[in-house]
């Protein structure tokens, strides 16, 4: 297969998107398209991603061997080994490439002058107009669901987990989600997207303690942890702003991924975690003993609140407060959210449309990755969840 690729930024860096077409063997036939806004980045960049774009796009359609044509005299050489990549911005992007190509029987780069590559081109124009194509991948059923027993709130240390649902999509970072809710959706305009990490790990976490309002700092390891997270979201062009609940532990792991961006960390205190109330740094065992009924009542009642705490629909109601002014503030880009477990499920749920069910029985991750998109007439795509392949 041929595959075609090209993109562009009005500014170098400015508004930048990438077009990718896939062709069968005469380049006869548009096998496939593929193109996208991707926020503020140089031209390299936006060929890199039209590269990556085009790449995904033929392996999806089964091809053994690639002959990819570009305009970019830059790209086709550093991908054919002939010149050094230096720009710090292109190496991740290039390391992808090579690993989609890695897939293939053989790949090969030529350089094509602008005029032969004029659908790509217009791909990428019509990208940075704003346009929107229809998602060819959205609606497959994940491969991968994991289900087992535990209790609402997710993972160790912010509430144990009631059951295990874990989805991913591809992995890929997460600079690279790109295609928009298919056609059927409805889904019209750019949308907002939301990048939520949960926080890395603290000592309640290792202890498998309640961890609401209290306020431990990440260990070595969650330190390590949140600087993974950040090293896989460096990639991403155009962040409008990274967010976090005011909470140590989240602020830590926001300030990591901030600091590779160049961004400051926006706190919000609608991102806080639940309050656990009385039951702050016990056990689920310890709790169940102390307050049988009223711990019986939480664990399906999202009504009920802990003794001294919140109840699960009060951090319902604050969290879609934060996902409208956030969206009112930087509709159509791209945010970073770094949250606790019950505000990131909360999202996810919003996103999903689903009712409470989704508190019990979704497990999160110590600074794993979700992403879940909200689209200005209504509609929302979740496209991650709980994805940690950047923790190796």
């Amino acid at each position: 297969m041929l595959v075609e690729a090209d993109g562009g930024s009005r500014g170098n860096p400015g508004p930048a998107g990438y077009g990718a077409v896939v062709l069968d063997e005469g380049g006869d036939t548009v096998l496939a398209e593929r193109f996208e806004a991707i926020g503020v980045a140089t031209n390299n960049v936006a060929e890199y991603r039209g590269l990556i774009a085009g790449l995904r796009a033929a392996a999806e359609l089964g091809a053994t061997e690639v002959d990819v044509r570009m305009d970019s005299k830059l790209v086709v050489e550093q991908m054919s080994g002939r010149w050094q990549i230096k720009h710090p911005a292109m190496k991740p992007l290039a390391a992808e490439a090579r690993e989609l190509a890695g897939d293939f029987e053989s790949v090969t780069y030529g350089w094509i002058p602008r005029e032969r590559n004029k659908r790509a081109d217009k791909l990428a124009n019509d990208a940075m107009d704003g346009k929107v194509m229809p998602d060819p991948a959205i609606g497959a059923v994940p491969e991968a669901a994991e289900v087992s027993g535990g209790a609402p709130g997710g993972a160790p240390g912010e509430a144990p987990a009631t059951a295990r649902a874990v989805v991913t999509e591809r992995p890929a970072s997460a600079a690279h989600v790109t295609a928009p809710p298919a056609s059927w959706s409805g889904a019209e305009g750019r949308p907002t997207r939301l990048h939520l990490v949960r926080h890395g790990q603290t000592e309640l976490s290792v202890a498998r303690r309640y961890s609401g309002r209290g306020n431990p700092p990440l260990t070595e390891v969650g330190l390590g942890q949140a600087k993974a997270a950040a090293a896989r979201l460096s990639t991403l062009d155009g962040v409008a702003a990274v967010v976090a609940s005011p909470l140590q532990r989240t602020r830590q792991t926001a300030g990591e991924i901030a600091s590779a961006l160049g961004l400051e960390v926006d706190v919000r205190e609608d991102l806080i975690e639940v309050d656990f109330g009385e039951w702050e740094a016990l056990t689920f065992t310890e709790a169940a003993e102390r307050d049988p009924e009223a711990h019986a009542r939480w664990l399906g009642d999202t009504s009920a609140a802990p003794p001294g705490g919140e109840s699960f629909d009060a951090v319902h109601r604050r969290v879609d407060r934060f996902r409208q002014e956030l969206i009112a503030e930087h509709g159509g880009r791209d945010v970073i959210v770094v949250s606790h477990v019950t505000p990131v499920k909360t999202l996810l749920r919003l996103a999903l449309g689903s009712g409470p069910e989704l508190l019990y029985r979704l497990h999160l991750d110590l600074a794993s990755l979700s992403i879940a998109e909200f689209y200005p007439d209504g509609h929302a795509s979740v496209r991650l969840v709980n994805d940690t392949s950047h923790l190796g």
